[in-house]
């Protein structure tokens, strides 16, 4: 899980304005947002550029939590 889509979306950002952003495919990220495709770490990185944020926030905070809770 990730939170791609939310960062977009807070951003005003079409998933167009994005890839083009990074330069990837529209589909590209729309399989990143449904967790269909496992970026790289550099896509990962740019990614996190383009929706200034940082990795942990944009792909791992949010499991962090999740197993946090289990606890």
């Amino acid at each position: 899980m990730n939170r791609v889509k939310e960062f977009r979306k807070e951003k005003k950002m079409s998933q167009l304005e994005l890839a083009k952003s990074i330069g990837v495919s529209r589909q590209t990220i729309n399989m990143i947002e449904n967790n269909k495709y496992n970026p790289t770490l550099e896509l990962c990185i740019n990614l996190a550029r383009a929706l200034d944020t940082d990795l942990n926030a944009l792909f791992w905070e949010l499991q962090l939590t999740d197993e946090d809770s289990e606890d």
